[in-house]
């Protein structure tokens, strides 16, 4: 017995907390449980937005309505040149003592920038938040830029720019925004040309700094042990001095970015596997067909070859992918923007599989236009609520969230009510709005890799519908 207790012993409170886990919320309720987020704007038109979820951690940061959308092809990468020079030092703080900070707190200082939005931020013990704020308006207002550090940085950008190269999903989209954009300024990559990167002045990027970071662009977003208060008073402190006027009025509006039916082909017949995307022009980030195309796309869903279920995935573009061997893997996507989008299907696949792999890709979307049924919806909508909430786990991608909603829609939409939005969906819904997207319309299509077999243009445009008599 002695023996046998050891066995079971742990295992039991393992149990009852499981089955405690199961009762004590429910999905519902969790989603009515969610803490709000508060927003506050400073009079220079800064925003400023929490969410206290009583974590001993917090992370706070600024997102930045800047990004390589808001270049030109002279300034391309500037966005993504500045995020480097960032924790270089700033006028008050050397280099070694900003490091010094943050790694005394024992924070983590990052940032990313995309095509339309710039972040940068800092996770943190939530008692540390005054001197996370400081040192963040610090890094976002008063970057040092020495030229010294510039020729250093440049060196850095460079080789990230040859690592890229190597990572052929990256090069595949990119090169799927290029061509399905070309000639706007959505068609740039957010790091830029090799080129800019070896020509960017100070000037350029202190000119970037200049019209870009403006108050009513930047939103201050914390989620954590965060008390929305002591957030405000911090903000008001640190960023009240923030500009507000563009030099000359002249404000930068965004202009439309048109999007061209097209293909680029970049063959490499010593590739081991090609690398496709195809893509049509999908909706803004603040259209309501958004939520009809995530769930559309949510029914497609992903492949990898490491899944197991194998015949039994759920996705029926997963099932043939497994039982006919048809890819390695893929992903439906959306790329929404803040006017347009990309919705799409990513997949890498041996150079002999690539023609059935479209046919089989472009069957999954004529059939959402035409013959999606309640049960694929109901699977969909499931899956896609799963994956909204499954992303907020943690403080880091809340603050993410908190950012980009407020730079976006301008308040941060809560999870009850992207779920009232998702159960709204209807089979009828996905028909019609795949309809009024996918059928019949000219995709973009962006491959590399072994490509001989990938289809002409035409015929990859012809199987954007089908005859039905």
């Amino acid at each position: 017995p002695e023996a046998k207790l050891c066995r079971f012993g742990p295992a039991v409170p393992i149990l009852l907390s499981l089955r405690r886990g199961q009762a004590s919320v429910s999905y519902a309720q969790s989603l009515l449980g969610a803490p709000e987020t508060r927003l506050t704007a400073l009079d220079n038109g800064l925003r400023v937005a929490s969410e206290e979820t009583g974590h001993a951690t917090c992370t706070v940061g600024l997102w930045i309505s800047a990004g390589s959308r808001y270049e030109s092809e002279k300034n391309n990468g500037a966005g993504f040149f500045l995020e480097h020079m960032a924790f270089k030092g700033t006028k008050n703080r050397p280099q070694t003592e900003l490091e010094q900070q943050v790694e005394s707190m024992g924070a983590h200082l990052s940032a990313y920038t995309s095509r339309e939005h710039t972040a940068y931020y800092m996770k943190t013990l939530a008692q540390d938040l005054p001197k996370a704020v400081e040192l963040l308006s610090e890094v976002v207002q008063n970057c040092s830029l020495s030229e010294a550090e510039i020729e250093q940085q440049r060196g850095v950008v460079l080789r990230e720019l040859e690592e890229v190269e190597n990572n052929l999903q990256d090069v595949c989209l990119d090169m799927l925004h290029a061509t399905a954009f070309q000639g706007t300024p959505l068609g740039n990559s957010v790091l830029g040309p090799s080129d800019n990167a070896r020509t960017l002045t100070r000037q350029d990027l202190v000119d970037y700094v200049n019209s870009h970071y403006k108050a009513p662009r930047i939103v201050l977003a914390a989620a954590g042990g965060v008390n929305h208060d002591e957030l405000v008073t911090l903000a008001k402190s640190h960023f009240s001095g923030v500009s507000f006027e563009y030099e000359g009025d002249a404000i930068p509006v965004l202009s439309p970015c048109r999007f061209t039916g097209s293909e680029v082909r970049m063959r490499d017949d010593g590739l081991p596997l090609a690398h496709i995307a195809i893509a049509v022009e999908g909706a803004g980030a603040a259209s309501p067909d958004i939520v009809p195309l995530m769930v559309a796309n949510s029914i497609i869903g992903s492949y990898d070859l490491t899944y197991g279920g194998g015949k039994h995935l759920s996705s029926r573009l997963a099932r043939l992918a497994v039982e006919e061997k048809l890819c390695h893997s893929f992903q439906a996507f959306h790329s929404s923007y803040s006017d347009t989008g990309l919705m799409g299907i990513y997949f890498v696949t041996d150079k002999e599989r690539i023609e059935d792999m479209m046919h089989w890709s472009q069957n999954a979307w004529m059939n959402l236009c035409t013959t999606v049924t309640e049960s694929d919806v109901a699977r969909g909508k499931n899956a896609l609520k799963a994956s909204l909430v499954g992303q907020l786990n943690g403080t880091t991608p809340i603050c993410d969230d908190i950012g980009r909603h407020i730079l976006n829609y301008g308040r941060r939409i809560p999870l009850a009510e992207w779920d009232a939005r998702i159960d709204a969906v209807t089979p009828r819904m996905v028909r019609d709005i795949c309809t009024k997207y996918i059928y019949d319309k000219c995709p973009a299509v962006a491959a590399v890799g072994p490509i001989e077999q990938l289809p002409d243009y035409n015929r990859m445009r012809s199987a954007m519908y089908w005859l039905r008599f």
